[in-house]
């Protein structure tokens, strides 16, 4: 059975946008089969008595600096969209609706959605903007309406948002790897330090760090 690596993330969450470009390699260094897993940040907040990040006194403005300056060191294309944050109920009922067609290509279409959303400006909260980004990353869009309409998906998406908060998660990127978690896109060397210690105490780093 093939060890895997288990990706929290929201539509909305820039740094999970960060952290979608560079997950596949990082899965890849440590050897761990990714498992995408769209989850709703408003449920996690609400549970915490807080909110968006962007929107907290003094560290809104941080986060604001900090989201454009992780952009770019990263070389990772990113303009604040238009409306910020939003909710991605659309988009995550789409991610778990292809997720059952094939989830290689559900992959693909989470990395295009948050490259539209996050880069191009498009409001990914309309069904025909989801539907024309899947028709892109080889999905049938046409499909995307009625799927994510139903009840099976609707309750699919609120497990999923119940299982994340009972595994402790509460932000996104939320990574947890042979079950120990690593919260924010900056902990991904902190993931490849992490497999290198306790696969070799003796210090020595096979994942190329």
């Amino acid at each position: 059975m093939t060890a895997t690596l288990d990706f929290y993330f929201d539509f909305s969450s820039p740094y999970g946008y960060f952290a979608s470009t560079a997950i596949e390699r990082l899965a890849n260094d440590i050897h761990r089969e990714i498992r995408w897993r769209p989850i709703l940040l408003g449920p996690l907040f609400k549970a915490m008595g807080s909110g968006p990040l962007v929107e907290i006194p003094l560290k809104g403005a941080y986060s604001r600096h900090d989201i454009e300056r992780s952009a770019r060191l990263f070389g990772i294309p990113y303009q604040e969209p238009a409306a910020f944050p939003i909710g991605a109920v659309a988009a995550s009922r789409a991610m778990l609706f292809l997720q059952k067609q094939d989830p290689l290509l559900a992959a693909d279409f989470a990395k295009r959605v948050y490259r539209a959303y996050f880069a191009e400006g498009q409001d990914i909260t309309q069904l025909e903007v989801l539907a024309s980004l899947a028709n892109q990353t080889g999905a049938d869009g046409n499909r995307l309406p009625q799927g994510i309409a139903t009840d099976e998906i609707k309750n699919q998406l609120k497990e999923e948002v119940s299982a994340a908060m009972a595994r402790g998660v509460f932000g996104s990127p939320y990574i947890i790897v042979d079950d120990e978690p690593f919260w924010g896109f900056d902990r991904f060397e902190h993931i490849r330090k992490w497999m290198a210690e306790r696969d070799d105490p003796r210090g020595q780093t096979p994942y190329g760090v």
